[in-house]
């Protein structure tokens, strides 16, 4: 008799410690990734109050534009 199991195997992804801003306001738990903020210090999309740097344990992702703004900001030699 072969069982068979609808559910697919999931790989684990690492979580990292990684750079966040999180909202400022006692009553908003609003935050995002650093790398993916467009400002230099943003404002919560939720609440509108400031948003301070902080750390959190998050699993591990790669932000493309990082890799594009790397790769056009390494000078080339000729």
């Amino acid at each position: 008799m072969t069982i068979y199991s609808r559910k697919k195997f999931q790989e684990e992804v690492p979580e990292v410690s990684t750079k966040i801003w999180a909202c400022t306001s006692d009553v908003c738990n609003g935050w995002m990734r650093a790398n993916f903020s467009f400002e230099q210090s943003p404002t919560c999309l939720q609440c509108n109050s400031p948003m301070e740097e902080s750390e959190k344990m998050l699993p591990q992702l790669v932000n493309s534009n990082d890799i594009n703004r790397a790769k056009n900001s390494i000078p080339v030699s000729e």
